[in-house]
């Protein structure tokens, strides 16, 4: 097993094109994807078509859950990229197949995948969606962190924070530090919290794209450097997208 996951793309482009170049730079052909294809960028017909395409299966996100129903809960600069993207992206009778399958795609997305001692989702087993399981839970919050372990067997593997790392059995956590990369083991017969971080929104003070290698008995994050500034021009450029959703490329915010 040698898997690539990738989580949190969010219609940037560039991000996601330097993440598909260095995982085929490590050989690897197996890719899944974690979820937010769509949100806060200016690109998603792109990151559809490259997941859609490239990825073995790709979960249901907050994000593109909410085209199809409610942002009305999300911030509003998260919830007008949504209605921007739902502008783009949502057919007509008169729109070419192409939109019309992307539309399909995106509203037929999985909530959860298991495979082996790997159980996959976007927020956490107990809401695949919605529910953030933050860096900061083993302090904060730990009966909350508590609760999630014991809603699953084995390893869960998700994204929707942007924070990469790891929670253990021990309620503690371990993220990158700062790292270009870091492998951890997880070996047999123990619980792991595994969070791949973000491809196209990295929210741990880093702003190179994220991604992590999932094998059988270990785990290995990557960062990734991309050209942000162009995504941000891109945003900018939009003249809906928020200022606030470029800025935060280039400070990993």
């Amino acid at each position: 097993m040698k898997l690539a996951v990738i989580s949190d793309l969010h219609s940037n482009r560039e991000s996601l094109e330097a993440v598909f170049a260095d995982i085929q730079s490590r050989g690897i052909t197996d890719v899944v994807c974690l979820g937010d294809v769509v949100g806060y960028g200016p690109d998603p017909e792109f990151c559809v078509d490259l997941v859609r395409g490239h990825s073995r299966w790709c979960l249901m996100g907050n994000h593109d859950e909410a085209l199809f129903h409610d942002a009305s809960d999300f911030n509003p600069h998260a919830r007008g990229a949504i209605d921007y993207t739902r502008r783009r992206m949502q057919p007509k009778w008169w729109s070419t197949s192409e939109k019309k399958t992307r539309w399909k795609w995106l509203s037929s997305l999985p909530m959860r995948v298991e495979e082996g001692r790997f159980l996959f989702v976007h927020g956490s087993p107990r809401d695949p969606i919605r529910e953030y399981v933050l860096s900061t839970d083993s302090i904060l919050n730990p009966d909350k962190l508590r609760s999630i372990f014991d809603s699953f067997t084995g390893s869960a593997v998700a994204g929707h924070t942007h924070q990469p790392g790891v929670h253990f059995e021990d309620l503690s956590f371990q993220g990158l530090n700062g790292a270009d990369e870091l492998t951890l083991p997880l070996p047999e017969g123990e619980r792991f919290f595994i969070n791949v971080g973000s491809t196209g929104q990295p929210r741990d003070g880093d702003s190179r794209a994220c991604y992590a290698v999932l094998e059988e008995h270990q785990v290995t994050w990557y960062r990734v450097p991309y050209d942000f500034r162009t995504t941000m021009d891109k945003i900018l450029r939009t003249g809906v997208l928020n200022e606030i959703l470029a800025r935060r490329l280039a400070l990993g915010k």
